[in-house]
Order: C-alpha cells, then sequence, then structure tokens
C-alpha cells in the first residue's frame, strides 16, 4: 500500500512538472521576441557611425548628406538604428583629440575624410573599424598592406588627386594656350602634397610650363602667398586638395578672383564657390560608397577583407561666371567636354 502511495506521488509530481513547464512555454510564446537580420544580428539596436574631418561642418555638408543618403538606401535612419557623432577640426591642429573623442563614445564605426582624420583615427585604434572616404595614397602612406587586401582595420575608397595633377595641368594648357607660369598653393605637408606637386612639376616640364610651389601652412601667410605669386607673375593658380585648403576654401577662392588667376581646383564644390575649373573625383560618390562599407561591417565583415576601391566617376567643372570676372575666355572645345557649366 505505501509502495503504491509512493509511486502515486511520483506520478503526481511530474504531472505537475509537466503542466508547469508547458505553462512557461506558453507564456514565452505570447511575450516579444527580439528578430534577427539574415546575418543574425539583433535589430533595434542602434549602431555608432563617428564622423572625422579636418575642416568645416559647411565644406562637408555636401558631402555627408550623401552618406545620409547612401545609408537610408541600405535601410539605415538616424535615431531609428543608426546614430552620427560628428568631429569637425576646422582646419586647426586639433584632429587626434577629436579622433580620441570619438573612441571614448564607443562608434561602431569611424569614417574618414583626407589624410590627416585616417591618420589620426589609425593612431587613436587598431580596432575599430576605420571607412575612408577620399584619403591620397594609403599603401605608401604604410596605412594598409594593398588596395587589394588592406588587412588591419582599414577599408574604404582612395582619392588619388596627385593622378588627376598632370591632368589638370593640361587642361589649364589647353583653356589658356599662353600659359607659362603656374602657382601650386597647398599646406606642403609630407605625404599627398608633396607627391600631387611633384606630379605637376613632372608635367610642367613635359608642357614648357613653369610650377611655383607656394607652401602656406598657416591662414596668415595666405595674403603674402598671393603678393609674391603676383611678383612671379603666376599666370594661373591650381589649388592642392587637402583638409588644410578645404577648411579655407571660399577665403582662398576669393584671394584668386581677387589677384585675376585662372584657378584650378580639386572638385565641384571649389567650382561652385567661385573656382575657375575643377577636375577630379565626385566627391559625393566617394561618401555613398562608404555607406556600402559601413553596411558591410555592421553586418560582420572585417576592413581587412575588403578591399579599397579607387574612384570611377570624374567630372570636369567650369565656372564661366568665375571666368568672365576676370577677363578671361574659355575655348568651346574644353566647355564642350565639361561635365558641367556654371553661367
Amino acid at each position: 500500500m505505501r509502495t503504491s502511495t509512493r509511486h502515486t506521488a511520483t506520478r503526481n509530481r511530474k504531472m505537475i512538472d509537466s503542466i508547469f513547464t508547458a505553462s512557461v512555454f506558453a507564456l514565452c510564446a505570447l511575450l516579444p521576441s527580439p528578430s534577427f537580420d539574415a546575418e543574425g544580428q539583433q535589430r533595434g539596436k542602434i549602431a555608432r557611425i563617428g564622423f572625422l574631418g579636418g575642416s568645416s561642418a559647411s565644406a562637408y555638408s555636401t558631402n555627408l548628406e550623401a552618406l545620409r543618403q547612401g545609408l537610408g538606401e541600405l535601410g539605415y535612419v538616424e535615431g531609428k538604428n543608426i546614430a552620427i557623432e560628428h568631429r569637425f577640426a576646422e582646419g586647426k591642429d586639433r584632429i587626434q583629440a577629436l579622433a580620441a573623442e570619438l573612441i571614448g563614445l564607443d562608434v561602431s564605426v569611424i569614417v574618414t575624410s583626407g589624410m590627416p582624420a585616417v591618420i589620426a583615427a589609425k593612431k587613436a585604434t587598431s580596432t575599430i573599424p576605420i571607412v575612408t572616404a577620399g584619403a591620397d595614397n594609403l599603401v605608401e602612406a604604410g596605412l594598409i598592406a594593398s588596395l587589394a587586401h588592406p588587412g588591419g582595420n582599414i577599408t574604404g575608397s582612395t582619392r588619388v588627386d596627385a593622378d588627376f595633377s598632370a591632368k589638370r595641368l593640361e587642361l589649364l594648357k589647353e583653356s589658356f594656350p599662353k600659359l607659362s607660369r603656374v602657382a601650386v598653393l597647398g599646406h606642403g605637408s609630407i605625404g599627398g602634397d608633396q607627391e600631387e606637386l611633384g606630379e605637376i612639376q613632372t608635367a610642367g616640364r613635359k608642357l614648357a610650363i613653369e610650377i611655383q610651389p607656394f607652401p602656406t601652412p598657416d591662414p596668415s601667410q595666405f595674403p603674402s602667398a598671393f603678393s609674391e605669386m603676383k611678383k612671379k607673375r603666376a599666370e594661373a593658380l591650381i589649388f592642392l586638395g587637402s583638409s588644410f585648403t578645404l577648411a579655407h576654401r571660399k577665403h582662398l577662392v576669393e584671394l584668386a578672383t581677387k589677384n585675376r588667376l585662372a584657378s584650378m581646383c580639386p572638385n565641384a564644390g571649389w567650382t561652385d564657390d567661385g573656382c575657375v575649373m575643377s577636375y577630379g573625383a565626385k566627391t559625393g560618390e566617394l561618401f555613398r560608397r562608404a555607406a556600402v562599407f559601413i553596411d558591410k561591417i555592421l553586418k560582420g565583415a572585417k576592413p581587412a577583407d575588403l578591399p579599397v576601391e579607387q574612384p570611377m566617376k570624374f567630372e570636369l567643372v567650369i565656372n564661366l561666371k568665375a571666368a568672365k570676372q576676370i577677363g578671361l575666355t574659355i575655348p568651346p572645345n574644353v566647355l564642350a567636354r565639361a561635365d558641367k557649366v556654371i553661367k
């Protein structure tokens, strides 16, 4: 009798356990469960993206809008599943401190523009992924192993301004056949500026054009640099592309106009501000492509395995209004090749 009672008690406990377990599963089925995407990442989590630039917010406004559009096309919305933290050096010597600030915010990815920014980000972290939206020769600078296999934590797009430099000088010569003296203004730093200047000097020798370098690492040197250009009878001016010149773009274009110099600039943003001509990569496209890299990284890809891209879309932009303002006439054959003409 006692044995039968024990068996009955055991059966009752098992029945109670089964009913309890079933109830728990039923309750869990009623509760909302986390949603996952195809790669197994939990949705609803906001990823923090850092942007580091050496120039000002206004200088990057168009390009940052291209980045947001690119992210939007991939399903990312600020405040919903991403947050973008911006840091702008405004052309001042504080980019390393700003890189450290972004690291402290626990960002998932850092987007950079220009060599000073990518170098600063690399010094600040060797683990957080860095996506460049336009930089100079990353391989030569020792920042990546190769374009195809970057290694480390950097990927994105190069800007390769040095590769365009000879073409910019050729376009100036074609536009103004009697051209014989061209000034070149930039920060003068070792790296992108020196490489680009070297290409211009090589092209200058072939075209019988005297190249006059004007390294100006401080904005206070701008007036004296333009006075010296006048003394040396410079007929045209090439601005080197960097975060430094970008930060002072409007002022530099105003000085070129005031001194009646045919100016050749890195990209369309400069011609919009009054530069006579520009030739280079479509920078907005580089920022849009940065969104693709960000998407892949947030889904688990490693920067080391993502090949660095080179620009595929280039444009020649001519500001006829700016040319007429300083008494210049652009030949019809050059105008016909322009992707955009500002009248």
